[in-house]
């Protein structure tokens, strides 16, 4: 039953992404066949999409242009939008993809920038992020780069960091991490294929920038305290594996301690809790 909640809520959430979109591409009366290619392109990119099929794609495009033409009034539209991305995050990332879609000749028309406008006011973004938004979008690059990494991508990699210590990820660890994935409830909106992408992309990450960069993004990336301790736990969790941790996996629980400025006494207790 949980399951089924977990998936009707990506795919409420997903619908409403791709209707932000459609709302941009419908901004002058029509959706050209460009305009869809261009939707189902920025779709294919993100991350909240991984695992979608092609059918099942098709569908929802289908199904939120239908509830588009049936829509009476914009309002009631932009009403449904907040309602299915109640965090704002989702928010911001539904203006970026409507703002992507607007302006995908480099330069949106007055009904475009209006509509853009309308949905910028509806969902509660700033001008400041407004301003990013665009900025990243003219210049054709990822819009990871307003929205920053999910947060469930960085606590996939806190994992990933420790499990990695000793140069290998040993089975134990792999199943670690998976049985935190699909059973810890902060990974509640993280579908399978999205978590083995996460750990695909952790470990690469790694690989490609090295510890201390790494250590730096989750510093800017996890902000709340909460955040901090679920990071630390899931990472300490990992390190406990065949009879852990070893002297290599404490001391990147040090650096870790460190980075997130656990107190000891706090740390000691996330690890006993772990």
């Amino acid at each position: 039953m949980a399951h089924e909640s977990i998936e009707k809520a990506r795919a409420e959430r997903n619908a409403a992404l791709i209707e932000a979109m459609l709302l941009a591409a419908s901004a002058d009366g029509t959706v050209e066949p460009r305009e869809l290619r261009i939707l189902i392109a920025r779709v294919i990119e993100r991350p909240e999409f991984e695992g979608t099929s092609a059918e099942t794609l098709n569908a929802m495009v289908e199904g939120s242009v239908a509830r588009l033409a049936s829509a009476k009034k914009l309002e009631d539209v932009l009403s449904s939008l907040r309602e299915r991305l109640p965090e704002h995050r989702n928010r911001l990332l539904a203006f970026g993809l409507a703002a992507s879609i607007a302006f995908a000749d480099h330069k949106a028309t007055r009904e475009e920038l209006g509509l853009l406008k309308t949905i910028q006011f509806a969902l509660g973004i700033s001008e400041v992020e407004v301003q990013k938004v665009v900025d990243v979008v003219q210049r054709g690059e990822s819009l990871t780069e307003v929205l920053g990494e999910p947060p469930e991508m960085l606590l996939t990699e806190t994992m990933v960091l420790v499990g990695a210590a000793d140069g290998v990820v040993r089975e134990a660890e792999l199943m670690t991490m998976f049985e935190n994935l699909a059973g810890d409830p902060v990974f509640r909106d993280v579908s399978r294929p999205a978590a083995e992408a996460a750990l695909r992309a952790a470990i690469t990450n790694l690989a490609a920038e090295g510890l201390p960069r790494r250590l730096a993004v989750l510093a800017r990336g996890l902000t709340t305290a909460a955040q901090r301790r679920k990071a630390f736990q899931l990472a300490v969790r990992v390190a406990k594996s065949e009879g852990g941790p070893r002297p290599s996996e404490l001391r990147v629980l040090e650096l870790l301690q460190s980075t997130f400025g656990l107190a000891d006494d706090e740390a000691k207790k996330l690890s006993v809790e772990a």
